[in-house]
């Protein structure tokens, strides 16, 4: 071959080279602009059939997994859900197990209601030989039973954006052992709150859930109150109901404050079949240390009871 024939074909296998790899790029480009918009409009089908398939308006927002809400935002007659919750914590020298079963539904549109009953069992770590006594864990207990309700003043489809009024009142019950020597109710909880959500485009999702804590001992007949500032933001995963987000949990009685990040994930089993995912870090590990918690959800379908009225 001479020259001039090697530098042709050198020439033409570059040109096919570089045809090829532009070929290529275009095609998963294409790929990926087609895989784009394909999550992009399952997002906008998923954010409609929420939003607009049903009256009243509603908007769709991501729920934290630990501090969760009172039904949906903008709940809608009809809509039910049940939830079960376990959780444990790594305390400095003993452990926790948290259980809860809870129930929630919406008799009327925008006011959701729910009864929870959260349970707490206790088990020594190892971490205390014993002889500063400080191994022995609190007792057994059916915490409280919770009744609770929501009510969405505000919703607002172009602002994307929902306020919302809630109570949570808790009948403290004594510990297990004592329930048949002593009251079985030992005192109230009262628990008013407010809850601003704003969703950002169709996948950013920030909440605020704030109030005060106010508890009455029946027997001491002593009032102990904290403040409770909530906060989470989610991405909700392009193309489904999954998100990853964070929720941020901070407690502040008198002087002493506490704070626990919550790193989660939430993942569709099926339909109407959730599962989450929560991971606690507290700031201060002074007595609290790392904490699990998986929650799984299911939504019973809900029938379109009122059709969207068109013009």
């Amino acid at each position: 071959m001479n020259r001039v024939s090697a530098g042709r074909f050198v020439s033409l296998f570059m040109s096919y080279f570089f045809l090829l790899l532009t070929a290529t790029r275009a095609i998963a480009q294409s790929e990926t602009d087609s895989l784009r918009q394909l999550n992009d409009r399952l997002d906008s089908l998923f954010i409609d059939e929420v939003e607009d398939r049903r009256t009243p308006d509603k908007v769709l927002h991501a729920e934290p997994l630990y501090i969760d809400l009172i039904r949906d935002l903008g709940a809608r007659k009809g809509e039910r859900e049940w939830n079960v919750g376990m959780g444990l914590t790594d305390n400095l020298y003993y452990d926790t197990y948290d259980m809860l079963i809870e129930y929630e539904w919406a008799p009327v549109n925008r006011l959701g209601l729910e009864v929870e009953i959260p349970i707490t069992l206790y088990g020594i770590n190892g971490r205390d030989s014993g002889q500063n006594g400080l191994a022995i864990p609190p007792a057994n207990r059916i915490e409280s039973l919770k009744l609770a309700a929501q009510w969405s003043f505000l919703v607002s489809e172009r602002a994307k954006t929902t306020l919302a009024l809630g109570y949570i009142n808790s009948i403290k019950l004594a510990d297990i052992q004592d329930l048949s020597r002593v009251s079985t109710v030992t005192g109230n909880q009262f628990n008013p709150f407010l809850i601003a959500a704003k969703r950002w485009g169709n996948r950013f999702h920030t909440l605020v859930y704030t109030g005060p804590v106010l508890t009455y001992a029946f027997q001491s007949k002593h009032w102990k109150s904290r403040f409770e500032m909530n906060s989470s933001v989610h991405y909700m995963i392009p193309g489904t109901r999954n998100f990853v987000g964070l929720e941020v949990n901070q407690s502040v009685a008198g002087r002493q404050s506490s704070v626990v990040m919550r790193p989660q994930l939430r993942v569709g089993v099926t339909s109407n079949l959730l599962l989450g995912i929560v991971t606690g870090i507290p700031l201060s590990r002074q007595e609290q240390r790392l904490s699990s918690f998986l929650r799984l959800i299911y939504e019973p379908a809900h029938k379109n009871r009122k059709p969207v009225q068109n013009g």
